[in-house]
This record gives C-alpha cells, structure tokens and sequence, in this order.
C-alpha cells in the first residue's frame, strides 16, 4: 500500500449557507492522546457546552467551535477502526438541515454522512473487511453487541455517533475514519451496482424504514392492500418511501410536494401528486373522495418541518397513523387534545440503518433502476459550494460528490 497523503480536501461547515473546501489532514486510524469526540449524555445534533459568564457567574450554554472541544480517548471510539478512501459521497437533505439553519450546530466539522469507499487501513481488531474492500457505511456509528443494537434498534447504539456532525468528521472529503467498524461498515453486496451503492448508506433504508413502521402500525385490524396512503415530501427520502410503499401494494397511493419536477417522478413510480401549493383544504378533498370521507389511513412524513407534520395529522383519519422520519426541530404542531381526539398513532425518529439494512437491500435491488434519475449531477468534491448551492435551490435531485 502506497504511503497516504499528510493532507486532504474535505467540505467544512463555517454556519448557515457557509461551506468551503479546505485542506485537512488526513485522519490517522490510531487517535492521539485527546480527540474531538461525543461529550456523553448529550444529543450530537444539538451539542453545547457549558461556560461561565465572567460578569454574571452564572452558566450558560452555547455551541462553540469544533476546534475548541478536544477530550480525553474513551471507549466510544471503539478499537475496530478502519481508515477509508471515499470514492462516491452525496449531499443529500439531512446537510440541508444544517446547512440552511434549521439544525442548530457549532462549526468548523467535516460534512457528509453518505458515503461509499475503500478500506485502505484497518485496525487488527478488524474482522469483517480487509485493506482493499469496497464498502458502504451506514450513516451512524453501531456496535451490534449493545442492548439497542441487539433489539434492531442500531440508531440508538450505546456507542453512536452521526457522521457530518460535530461529534464525528462525515465523509465529502477524501479519507473518513469509521469507528467500531465491524460493527459498521457493509461490503459492498454483488447485487447492488456501485453507484445505487451509496442509496444504502441512509436515505433507501430510511425511506423504506418510514413505510415499514406505517404499514406494520395499521396492522393486525388493517390489511395493506385496503389502505390509502400519503407520504409527504417528494425529495430523495420521500421518493424512496414511495418505492418501499408501493412494495406493500396499498389500494392508493398518495404523493405531496411543492416542486413539480419532484410530483412528476412520484408520478411515474406510481403514487398520485397532490401540489401542496393548491392548497390543504383541496389536498384532503381528494384524499376524502377515496376514502369514503375517513381520511388517509396513513401518512408518511419525510419533509422534517412542522408545516408537513401538521398537513399529515390534517390529513389521517382517526386511529390513523403517522410515520415520521423527517429530521424535526420544533414543536410538534399540535395539542393533546386534538391527539387525543383522533386517537392519534405516531411512530418518529431516525432509521437503524446497520440493522434494516439486510432486509431493505433486496427491494433497492430489485427496484434499483427505477432511482437512476437521482445521480442527476455529479461534481468534483472541489465544487461542493456550487453542488450546495443547486440542491438548496432544489434544482438538482442530488449531488454526488466524488474527491
């Protein structure tokens, strides 16, 4: 193996609608004697760190910069450490959340939680890929051995870190360290073409991981096959729902979004487009009329904004159920009173990619042609501020990135 480079190109986050690409070095697989990692007990989305204010004597809390927070090694970083080169990495809209403002965060951090590469260095604790593997890695770090993880539950790993956070450099650079490897990264499968490859690092798992708890929570006193769903949100995420969705035969399938471009490919994956800028009250008219005036039995968030969680509890009939998997900040856009009145069922929060992935990767295999639309630009990672730039202006369906 050829030495690696002391530096490398990666997207650094500076605050809303700010990135650049900077040389950085190039992460070492062994850690020094202190590392910039996850301060226990806190949400790595929303990291702060307490100070003193020198005036007042009262404590405060604040994000600060990344460089600022350096603790001593422990046990989280795990010893399975594998060192990638990354061949293919996307910008997707969980940067979208951090790069627009909507998700709080201090700065100064690599981007990028999807990414597929090459293992180029491996920890003797390694097991599962060797020097030379290609690999995908899932976009939080997972142990398999924890309670969570045993109980496929690996987004909530006793060990999990979120890659393009402040807790762990992401992967739009050209060399990522994957932590608790084996526990992590996936070899790449034989049938899945290599750049569907990427889909499985979070956005085709989580998209079916939205359809899966809709479907599984109408059960046992609803079939799937007489249920009228909506999924919310037509972007990456959402189109993937609608392919997962479409697996469980539903009697209709429902698609909102804004943007027409995104409305005509739900179209022709199979769902019927309903442009929420025609209006709420037209949007469940049409849901009505097939429905016998209920109301959807089901409604698949995906958009991560208050706005789209209120339009899919507008939407359900009572006793209906709301799957949501996007990225929520605010206040959830209802009381508990109009929860309890319509008997509301709720399922939220982040897909265990690691422990969906076995049983979501079969349906991206079989359906994997019908996503070649979203490879629709492909940059060098040099011209990631330009690539920001498009898929914030919603003119792009994705950005892959390639160092």
């Amino acid at each position: 193996m050829s030495e690696l480079p002391e530096t490398m190109k990666a997207v650094v986050f500076h605050g809303p609608k700010k990135i650049a690409v900077e040389d950085r070095p190039v992460p070492k697989r062994k850690l020094s004697s202190t590392y910039r990692s996850r301060i226990p007990g806190t949400d790595i989305l929303t990291w702060k760190v307490q100070y003193k204010n020198p005036r007042t004597s009262s404590s405060k809390s604040r994000p600060q910069p990344y460089a600022a927070r350096m603790f001593e090694p422990s046990s989280r970083e795990g010893g399975g450490v594998t060192l990638d080169h990354v061949s293919d990495t996307v910008c997707v809209g969980r940067e979208l959340h951090v790069f627009r403002g909507h998700q709080p965060s201090p700065t100064g951090f690599i981007m990028g939680h999807e990414f597929v590469g090459t293992v180029v260095q491996a920890g003797s604790e390694v097991k599962s890929v060797s020097p030379g593997d290609k690999v995908v890695t899932p976009f939080t770090v997972s142990c398999m051995n924890c309670f969570y993880c045993t109980h496929g539950a690996s987004a909530r790993c006793s060990e999990c870190l979120l890659f393009g956070t402040p807790a762990l450099d992401g992967g739009q650079a050209e060399y990522v360290r994957i932590p608790h490897a084996d526990g992590t990264v996936v070899k790449s499968p034989s049938e899945i073409s290599d750049r569907a490859l990427v889909l499985m690092a979070d956005i085709f798992p989580t998209g079916y991981f939205g359809a899966k708890n809709a479907f599984a929570m109408l059960r046992p006193h609803q079939e799937a096959a007489e249920a009228a769903v909506v999924v919310i949100g037509c972007g990456p995420v959402g189109l993937c729902a609608i392919v997962s969705a479409l697996e469980y035969r539903p009697r209709h399938l429902f698609a909102v979004d804004s943007v027409p471009s995104r409305l005509e490919l739900a179209r022709q994956l199979g769902a019927e487009p309903l442009n929420f800028t025609e209006g709420k009250e037209r949007m469940m008219q049409r849901v009505r009329e097939v429905t016998e005036g209920r109301g959807a039995d089901a409604v698949i968030e995906v958009v991560g904004l208050s706005p789209a969680l209120r339009t899919a509890f507008d939407l359900l009939r009572p006793f209906g159920v709301i799957s949501s998997i996007g990225v929520h900040n605010a206040e959830i856009p209802w009381n508990g009173n109009e929860a309890y009145g319509k008997n509301l069922r709720i399922q939220m929060g982040r897909c265990p990619v690691r422990s969906l992935f076995p049983e979501s990767l079969p349906v991206l295999a079989k359906n994997q042609d019908k996503f070649s639309f979203m490879f629709d630009k492909i940059m060098p990672l040099t011209e990631a501020v330009e690539g920001y730039e498009l898929f914030d202006q919603m003119k792009v369906q994705k950005v892959v990135f390639q160092p």
